[in-house]
C-alpha cells in the first residue's frame, strides 16, 4: 500500500505541474498574439513558450500518464465506468496539449494568424476538462 501512495502522489505533482503549464501557455499565446512578429517582445515571448513547453508541459504529461496508467492498474480501475469517462477526458487533454505544441511552433515560424480573442477562448478548454476530470475521480458518479 505504501507504493501505492507514492505513485498517487506522484501522479498528483504530475498533474500540478502539467495543468499549470496547459493554464499558462495559452495566456502566454494570447500576448504573442497582440505582440509584432519580429519585435523583441515577440521574440521573448517565442522562448519562454519553447521552454515551457519543454521544461515543464512535456515531462509532466509524460509523468502523469505512467504515474496515473500505473495507478489504475494498482487500484483495478480499467472496470469502472468513471475511469472509462476520465481516461477519454485525459486523451482529450492530451489533444490540446498536442494542439498547444503546434501553436508553439506556428509562433515560432511567425505564422501565427489567430486573433487573441481565439487564445481566450483556448484558455478555458484545459480548465473546463480538469474540472469534470476531477469531480470524476473524488465522486465516482458511475
Amino acid at each position: 500500500m505504501d507504493l501505492f501512495l507514492w505513485v498517487k502522489s506522484l501522479h498528483v505533482i504530475s498533474i500540478i505541474a502539467w495543468m499549470a503549464g496547459m493554464l499558462y501557455l495559452p495566456r502566454l499565446f494570447v500576448y504573442h498574439a497582440e505582440a509584432e512578429a519580429g519585435s523583441v517582445q515577440s521574440e521573448t515571448f517565442k522562448i519562454m513558450e519553447r521552454r515551457l513547453l519543454k521544461a515543464i508541459i512535456n515531462p509532466s504529461m509524460i509523468a502523469a500518464w505512467v504515474f496515473g496508467l500505473w495507478a489504475a492498474y494498482e487500484i483495478s480501475a480499467w472496470q469502472d465506468g468513471w475511469f472509462h469517462a476520465k481516461f477519454t477526458l485525459v486523451l482529450i487533454m492530451s489533444g490540446v496539449h498536442g494542439y498547444l505544441s503546434r501553436c508553439v511552433k506556428t509562433f515560432a515560424a511567425d505564422k501565427n494568424t489567430r486573433p487573441p480573442r481565439f487564445y481566450r477562448i483556448l484558455n478555458e478548454v484545459p480548465t473546463v476538462l480538469m474540472v469534470v476530470i476531477v469531480i470524476l475521480v473524488i465522486v465516482k458518479p458511475f
